[in-house]
């Protein structure tokens, strides 16, 4: 062990203290796995690696769904030093050339459903020697013939732990942003930055070996990963893995393993609470829901007190910085309703005028960029140190990374995140934060969801417009709700109503506002109306 304990030593300080208790539960594929026996797979995986010519510093890219095979590679790779490089199973073969070459990328991991796409980029891929398909166990998913079965490598390694030194200080991962104004970039984590993450996840949930977590988020995002994954691997809790997120089964796995903690975004909490109003799954064994991504609409809220549990703790922050640097406990939920909450243990905020100096802080309830201090920041960004340099500043000796979102800290010292920077809507002079205005729309009770954007407008410069997943209601009562709303100037109103059957998300459920900039909805031509 190094003096700071990489990754790898998390797994196996769990194997020492319990190595008897459920680590791994694959309903899929009927796996359960003990820490000792989920361990031994990772060392057999791992040495399994080294004999397919995967050294310590070489990258490892995943294009897989949610599964027992990205935990076992994620630390197969932790132990033998090499860079665990996840990619969004939803990307097509563009994108994953991109991604794949940009990381230098020597193995892909992918299964059926990615196949498709993967096979596409092939012709493309520079740098990969290697392709293993995970789908190899079942009869009915024939290993391509250029790639090698997951399950034969995990069998032809060795079950001692590899002999590789791997430092604190060593990359542990490149984890590729969404690239939502841009080409996506590659996070670069160090292991030490990620064990902290793993104790400040512990202490804010208050994790037990006793919890059982249920993965229904993708694993290849960091929140599903890092802040859920990794701190209940460390802690010795049980992990469920669920595919992908269908909300019937994800409340009927809580029932049928005890689940007591649970991830998601505040989407997929809305579909758990309708899921639960209309069945009657048991879900008393869950005390404690964790949320990012967005804040909690309160109606949601109330909605998942009443249907799922009690207790919810949210936290905010992005890849960049592990992902979570602020959280709101459960006391906080409702007296600070719409806080992202406090700075979290070893990390500091600051709100400043946008791209000014760290020591440039606006006053208490005034808005401005948010800064964060962490000691789970990221190294840089793979290969572009303009951009690194613009995220990461130095300040008396402090690294700050410059969020590009906007908000503003109460008097309590509370933070508020008001919007993204460059979804700000300037009308007429006057700055417009969409995301007050959706939370008026989001009031009304036929209204599902709600994004709002800037539309080019040759008098105003730009127009607020509102796209909504409603039923039962038109532009025009809306509109009416809005203007009786005392909630909202009336130059924050939309000017025009798109009705869309859903809005564009990431898996990590975070609205994808460029593709509505772009027009990228598909917006009922007959529901549209403008306001006046």
């Amino acid at each position: 062990m190094s003096a700071h304990p990489t990754i790898a030593d998390t797994l196996e300080g769990t194997v020492d203290r319990h190595p008897d208790r459920d680590a791994i539960v694959y309903p899929r594929k009927e796996q359960r796995w003990t820490y000792a026996e989920f361990d031994e797979r990772v060392n057999r995986l791992a040495n399994a690696l080294r004999d397919r010519g995967i050294e310590k510093g070489d990258r490892v890219a995943t294009v897989l769904y949610n599964g027992s095979e990205m935990a076992l590679t994620v630390y197969a790779c932790a132990k033998i030093g090499a860079v665990f490089t996840p990619l969004n199973f939803r990307l097509p073969a563009g994108e994953i050339e991109y991604i794949v070459n940009d990381a230098e990328a020597e193995m892909v991991l992918f299964e059926s459903a990615t196949r498709e796409a993967v096979e596409g980029a092939r012709p493309s891929l520079e740098t990969v020697s290697e392709y293993v398909f995970i789908d190899d166990d079942r009869e009915d998913a024939a290993v391509p013939e250029y790639a090698r079965g997951f399950y034969d490598l995990l069998e032809s390694g060795t079950p001692e732990r590899p002999d590789v030194r791997v430092d604190e200080d060593d990359v542990y991962a490149f984890i590729y942003t969404s690239g939502t104004t841009g080409r996506p970039k590659g996070v670069v984590h160090e292991h030490r930055n990620m064990v902290e993450h793993n104790l400040l996840c512990i202490a804010e949930m208050n994790l037990t070996r006793d919890d059982v977590g249920l993965s229904i988020l993708p694993l290849y995002h960091c929140a599903e990963l890092h802040c859920n994954l990794f701190a209940r691997i460390h802690r010795g809790a049980t992990n469920v893995i669920h595919h992908e997120f269908d909300p019937e089964r994800a409340l009927e796995a809580i029932e049928d393993h005890g689940v007591t903690i649970l991830f998601a975004a505040p989407t997929a909490w809305n579909a758990l609470s309708m899921a639960a109003a209309e069945l009657n799954a048991d879900v008393s064994s869950l005390r404690l829901g964790l949320y990012g991504a967005a804040p909690m609409p309160e109606r949601v809220l109330e909605n998942c007190m009443e249907q799922l549990c009690e207790d919810y703790v949210q936290a905010y922050g992005m890849t960049e910085i592990g992902p979570a640097g602020v959280f709101q406990p459960p006391e906080d939920q409702r007296s600070k309703q719409g806080s992202a909450g406090l700075p979290a243990l070893n990390h500091r905020v600051r709100v400043v005028e946008p791209d000014a100096d760290p020591d440039d802080e606006v006053e208490a309830g005034e808005i401005g960029e948010i800064l964060i201090s962490s000691p789970c920041v990221m190294r840089e960004y793979w290969n572009r140190p303009e951009a690194t340099a613009q995220s990461l500043r130095e300040a008396d000796g402090t690294t700050w990374y410059y969020t590009g979102d906007l908000g503003y800290r109460d008097d309590d010292g509370y933070l508020y995140v008001v919007d993204r920077k460059d979804d700000m809507i300037v009308s007429g002079g006057e700055n417009v934060y969409p995301a007050e205005v959706e939370d008026v729309l989001f009031a009304h009770d036929a209204v599902d969801e709600a994004a709002v954007v800037g539309e080019p407008d040759e008098e105003w410069g730009e127009r607020v417009v509102a796209y909504v997943v409603a039923e039962n209601v038109d532009a025009t009562a809306l509109d009416e709700f809005v203007l009786e709303s005392d909630r909202l100037a009336d130059f924050k109103r939309p000017r025009a109503y798109y009705f869309v059957d859903e809005l564009p998300k990431n898996p990590s459920g975070k609205i994808q506002k460029f593709k509505l900039r772009e027009d990228e909805a598909d917006v009922d031509p007959e529901r549209e109306t403008v306001a006046s």
